[in-house]
């Protein structure tokens, strides 16, 4: 007689409704419909080209690895789009024997057609919730991509240092692209960062104020930045903490730098301006003993914000 395994009720349905969001959300994306996002691209010919766009050159064993298609399907796609004048081939500069993909102009263009539509279309769909519904959202998916598929293990340390030549491109650049990647912040918040650095360098007091760059393996992965307000009062700004380097306390050191920094200046208090969204860099203020004092809705950076300003007595 075959043994039977009594089925789980409580997993029945965990299975149950992880089909029917799997349902829900590709067709709340449009990602069944022949074409994506109503384009010329089919759902994978939108995902190698996105790929493509990521890097100067791959192979395409790279893309088989990255996107887990079969191989011969993607050699099938790679020549139409080749045909279409979208990829183009051409030997590897290192390796002879090896052919590297990269995207023609045309199609970088498509590129282009497609992240803008991509991001239009997500922003419809956030658009008619509030902050803190967005927020919920975004930390649930959040939530959904790392415990199904934990990120890669993090370098285990850091180095905090001055800056130096390069590094407010470095800070500008990247927290243009940060916010934009996860908060859908438009490109004057990165022209603001722009002006804040500038700003910082023409009138650089390097007994009253700093940067600090936070350094892993040689790269930045973080930075802070404290400046003068008045005699008195110093302003945390451009608090910063990339993805390689969460979950190491960069933020919380970058922070007790500032403070230690802003007491042997002589400053009484140090303020800053934040964002309600922001909640882990809130969560660090907070630890530090930072106190908020203001909040304000707002419309910045092409979307719907709450600022507020915190404040510290030294």
């Amino acid at each position: 007689m075959k043994s039977s395994i009594s089925p789980d009720p409580a997993l029945e349905s965990q299975i149950a409704a992880v089909r029917g969001f799997s349902r829900f959300y590709t067709r709340k994306l449009g990602i069944i419909e022949p074409k994506l996002l109503h384009s010329p691209w089919t759902l994978q010919e939108a995902r190698i080209i996105y790929e493509l766009a990521q890097h100067e050159s791959c192979t395409a064993t790279d893309l088989v690895g990255t996107l887990g298609l079969d191989a011969g399907f993607l050699s099938r796609t790679l020549q139409a789009l080749q045909r279409r004048q979208i990829v183009a081939r051409k030997p590897s500069k290192a390796d002879r024997r090896v052919t590297e993909l990269a995207l023609t102009a045309k199609g970088r263009a498509a590129f282009a057609e497609l992240d803008s539509r991509s991001r239009n279309e997500i922003a419809a769909l956030l658009s008619g919730l509030d902050i803190d519904a967005r927020a919920a959202v975004v930390n649930a998916m959040t939530t959904i991509a790392h415990t199904l598929e934990p990120p890669a293990q993090k370098p285990t340390g850091f180095l905090l240092r001055s800056h130096r030549p390069g590094d407010i491109g470095w800070v500008t650049s990247r927290h243009g692209a940060l916010y934009a990647q996860e908060y859908g912040w438009d490109i004057s918040f990165e022209a603001l960062v722009a002006e804040i650095a500038a700003q910082f360098v023409r009138s650089y007091d390097p007994s009253r104020e700093h940067c600090w760059i936070a350094e892993i393996d040689g790269e930045p992965a973080g930075s802070i930045f404290l400046v003068k307000a008045s005699d008195d009062v110093a302003k945390l700004r451009l608090l910063l903490v990339d993805k390689k380097a969460r979950g190491l306390g960069v933020g919380r050191a970058l922070t007790e730098q500032c403070i230690r920094f802003a007491k042997d200046a002589g400053y009484s208090s140090i303020t800053l301006w934040t964002q309600s969204i922001l909640v882990a860099a809130r969560g660090i203020y907070q630890r530090a003993g930072f106190r908020r004092v203001k909040e304000e809705k707002h419309h910045s950076f092409g979307v719907d914000l709450v600022g507020e300003t915190w404040e510290m007595k030294l």
